[in-house]
């Protein structure tokens, strides 16, 4: 959250903010507020900068006035919302008055006159009407997310009742009238969801999501065709069966959303995520290097206890019956070199606990910590590398999907004792499997990956038996076409999850070699699409499966081309320098990009692509601005070289902003201009990967020589202005709390998308 104007570090309300939309709903209010308050700092009062406060005041006062009376509306048809949301709107209407008075420079020489106090003289009212803005807007806008909350809730409800209709039903025609209206309603419920996990903070709440509502959305095909085949066959067990297992995942799938949309656990309990090894040795290196800081952060019997924790996961590892003996043979010996070095540790970190002279780790003990944070590390390297083959030779092994193919010719020829032939060599992939995944979420290295993991194994423990039913069913009515589509859908459940896991394979790698991390999802606020006056004439679109596959390719250029941005930004020894800053965002923007191409992340369609290619270009613009800058500071044979390559980047943000800018009609016009964004956007990046390095070296040489390139806060000074200046003032600037920019905010809220 933005730092509080009330000077408290951060702001605090005592409500806490569960999703994006209201936290970046309130960050223009935070920027606006305490440049109010911050401008008491500046010594020179002149007529135009005393009226350009007095607009930032007035437009703040209508812009609340304006959230208000969509506030008010809300409470008006929320009955058990009215009056805490009412008073909420009371206390923001009251603080944006008191912010329009205490800015009214219109009276200041009276009041300069009677005593009475203005923003220049009155420090302490405006903090009191900003801290009572901040909260009463927090909590406007946490009451409404409340109202989603219920949605998505009245909504699971409408599920779940029309599930046990299809439950009971026993002929076709009433299945098919109950089923149109399941559809309806889980489509709803996907919208819905699908909304809500996009606006999560939590990273681990927005994998669980995506857990729980890929099972939804893979089981409702499931349920059409295992509900049909047990209509066909009401006297088949296995069909019973078949049917029975998909009513119950699709239950626990919609209690897991609900779950984590209202913050809950049934039972009472939290579940906390098992530790996986990665995690495992992450604290323990921290507990170790913490000895240089202290010798007493943390006690010898608490790190052996928890090396030994760390030893016995390892065990999952060597006493797989998958596990090679060459491969068992090296974790061993590696678990034993690790406990030699950390016993080594403990008994030098003994020793120097005894001298009284030593407080911090000695020169024997530096080595030690060295010796031992090496000796974990190979460790996790090496059960990266194995679970990882693991898992890329499973994947060789069942590309072929041979076993399905049997499964389905056996059934369809009603040979049941070749069906439960392959129905235990299916049983042995599904273990493989399981364990593999398994493995994965040991080494992963983010807890959201480590989710991806725990739902893909518990998918394959789940769909393997219900192939099994599904093929017996078949093998014991061959001609029902039912019965055979039905084992076609679960088969493709099956080869859509081997999939999955090729590309969480990838990001697995991509963490454990740092080309991706936590990449952060660049939220451009208002939503694309809504409120671009330049897009309203294109229709929005979103690619088809054909389109999809031509642009993935170019797509994954562009990832690669982040990854390139983010290994050369991460060099930096000044991660909040300016240069730096804007790298990230226009990174972090090219992968929401490169997300789209492959069907996921926050861009949904064409218009949203084309909107995020406009703000890249802009952030690329910025960055033009610094590198001259910069290049004023430079040599001759240097400051030719940045004006260069500062021409080619904003030659290809003109070009990347004409092109988002331009509209188009028809399907072919519109993937044309897909492609020239992405093209284009790529053309930025590679100017930016080959900058970077070359600008680093030329701030550091600039740094050691006369110190002529200042910090980054200098910098924003000098190049910016952190001044307030008459463009902020105005209510222009990017953050700025005007009237349109609330109303824009405030439309991209889901609740009022759903009204």
């Amino acid at each position: 959250m933005a730092s509080s104007p009330c000077g408290d570090g951060n702001f605090d309300c005592g409500l806490q903010i569960q999703t994006r939309s209201v936290e970046q709903t309130l960050i223009p209010l935070v920027s606006q507020i305490t440049t109010l308050i911050n401008h008491k700092d500046k010594l020179k009062k002149t007529e135009k900068t005393l009226r350009a406060v007095q607009r930032v005041g007035q437009a703040v006062s209508v812009a609340v006035g304006r959230f208000v009376v969509v506030g008010e509306a809300i409470a008006a048809e929320n009955e058990d919302l009215k009056d805490e949301m009412g008073l909420a709107c009371f206390e923001a209407r009251r603080a944006g008055t008191a912010i329009a008075q205490l800015t009214d420079v219109s009276s200041l020489e009276q009041c300069e006159g009677d005593g009475r106090s203005t923003v220049f003289s009155d420090r302490t009212g405006m903090v009191k009407a900003a801290r009572m803005l901040l909260s009463s807007v927090t909590k406007v806008l946490v009451l409404a997310d409340c109202i989603v909350i219920k949605q998505i809730i009245s909504s699971r409800n409408k599920v779940l009742v029309t599930l046990e209709q299809l439950e009971r039903v026993s002929t076709f025609q009433e299945f098919v009238q109950i089923f149109s209206q399941f559809g309806n309603e889980m489509v709803e419920f996907a919208h819905l969801t699908g909304d809500r996990q996009n606006d999560l903070k939590d990273e681990k709440k927005r994998a669980r999501m995506a857990a729980a509502r890929a099972v939804l959305e893979k089981c409702t095909m499931m349920l059409l065709t295992a509900s049909k085949t047990c209509l066909r066959h009401p006297d088949c067990e296995s069909a019973r069966i078949n049917k029975e297992a998909v009513f119950q995942r699709m239950r626990l799938a919609l209690e897991q959303v609900i779950e984590i949309v209202t913050d809950t656990r049934s039972g009472g309990e939290a579940r906390a995520l098992p530790v996986s090894i990665y995690a495992g040795i992450k604290d323990f290196k921290v507990k170790v290097e913490g000895l240089r800081d202290s010798l007493y952060c943390v006690s010898c019997e608490a790190v052996a206890a928890q090396l030994e924790a760390l030893m016995e996961k390892t065990e999952d590892f060597t006493d797989s019956a998958y596990t090679s003996h060459e491969q068992r043979e090296t974790i061993i010996q590696l678990c034993q070199i690790t406990r030699q070095e950390t016993k080594q540790l403990i008994n030098t970190w003994r020793h120097a606990q005894q001298s009284l002279k030593a407080k911090e780790a000695t020169d024997e003990m530096e080595l030690s910590i060295l010796k031992t944070c090496q000796s974990v590390s190979d460790l996790r390297r090496e059960l990266h590398r194995v679970a990882v083959g693991r898992a890329t030779e499973l994947l060789k092994l069942h590309s072929d999907h041979l076993v399905l193919q049997a499964l389905k010719a056996s059934g369809g020829d009603g040979n049941l004792e070749a069906v439960a032939d392959y129905a235990g060599t299916l049983n042995e992939h599904k273990e493989q499997l399981v364990e593999t995944c398994r493995l994965l979420c040991h080494i992963s290295g983010t807890e959201p990956l480590e989710i991806t993991c725990i739902h893909a194994e518990e998918t394959f423990r789940v769909i393997g038996p219900q192939i099994i039913s599904a093929a017996q069913t078949l093998a014991l009515h061959p001609t029902s076409k039912i019965a055979k589509e039905n084992l076609d859908v679960f088969c493709e459940a099956w080869e859509s999850q081997l999939c999955d896991i090729a590309i969480l394979l990838k990001e697995i790698n991509d963490v454990f070699e740092g080309r991706r991390g936590d990449k952060k999802t660049y939220l451009s606020l208002p939503r694309p699409g809504k409120h671009s006056a330049n897009l309203k004439t294109v229709k929005a679109a979103k690619l088809d499966a054909e389109e999809q596959t031509t642009i993935a390719k170019l797509g994954l250029e562009l990832c690669l081309l982040t990854s390139d941005v983010d290994s050369e930004v991460e060099r930096w020894d000044e991660q909040d320098h300016e240069m730096v800053r804007l790298c990230q965002i226009i990174s972090s923007m090219a992968y929401s990009m490169y997300l789209f191409t492959r069907g996921e992340g926050l861009l949904k369609t064409t218009l949203d692509l084309f909107h995020q290619a406009e703000v890249l270009s802009d952030q690329g613009l910025q960055l033009c601005h610094i590198l001259h800058s910069l290049s004023t500071q430079l040599l001759d044979e240097d400051r030719i070289l940045i004006l260069s390559e500062t021409e080619k980047l904003s030659d290809a943000c003109q070009q990347l902003q004409v092109c988002a800018k331009t509209p188009v009609q028809g399907k072919s016009a519109i993937f044309q201009k897909v492609d020239s964004s992405i093209q284009n956007t790529k053309g930025i990046l590679t100017v930016v990967v080959y900058l970077l390095p070359i600008c680093y070296k030329l701030i550091r040489k600039c740094k050691s020589e006369c110190s002529c390139v200042a910090s980054p806060q200098h910098w924003r000074e000098k190049q910016l202005n952190t001044t307030v200046s008459e463009e902020t003032l105005n209510g222009n600037g990017s953050n700025g709390f005007g009237v349109k920019s609330l109303e824009q905010h405030m439309a991209s809220l889901t609740f009022l998308e759903s009204k």
